[in-house]
């Protein structure tokens, strides 16, 4: 269950220290966002803006960041997507999903930037873009 159905958002220079729960902070000049984890344990999510983590869309009135958040490390494990400001739930990942997705992260920056880059992808939600529609399926069909 999600506590948060939907985010507004901030344009800030520094994500503050304090998350308000139900808002996301963004900062171009770090290329960055964060906020506290939409199910409401409080967790603050950082969700980096690089050509292999996650992507920003301004409409001019809503956000949306891709791929989804998966909270893997977190107790909540929650998973969802922001799109055009509403938390789309996603479905759950089996452990053996969650240790391909971040194989797969991993490649994906191994691709990207080589071998020299550093990785901190284990210290952050997990991203995917999989699996998002079974959950807004499910809903419209009332399941």
């Amino acid at each position: 269950m999600m506590l948060h159905d939907y985010l507004q958002h901030r344009f800030v220079t520094n994500i503050p220290r304090l998350l308000e729960p139900g808002v996301l902070f963004i900062s171009f000049e770090y290329a960055t966002a964060a906020h506290s984890c939409c199910c409401g344990c409080g967790e603050e999510v950082i969700t980096p803006f690089t050509p292999t983590d996650w992507e920003l869309t301004f409409d001019g009135e809503t956000i949306s960041l891709w791929p989804s958040i998966g909270n893997w490390d977190f107790p909540c494990r929650s998973h969802y997507v922001i799109e055009r400001s509403k938390i789309v739930r996603a479905r759950p990942w089996s452990e053996r999903r969650i240790a391909y997705g971040r194989t797969q992260d991993k490649i994906a920056k191994f691709r990207y930037y080589g071998a020299d880059h550093k990785d901190s992808s284990d210290s952050q939600p997990s991203s995917s873009s999989d699996d998002v529609i079974y959950e807004q399926n499910k809903e419209a069909s009332g399941n």
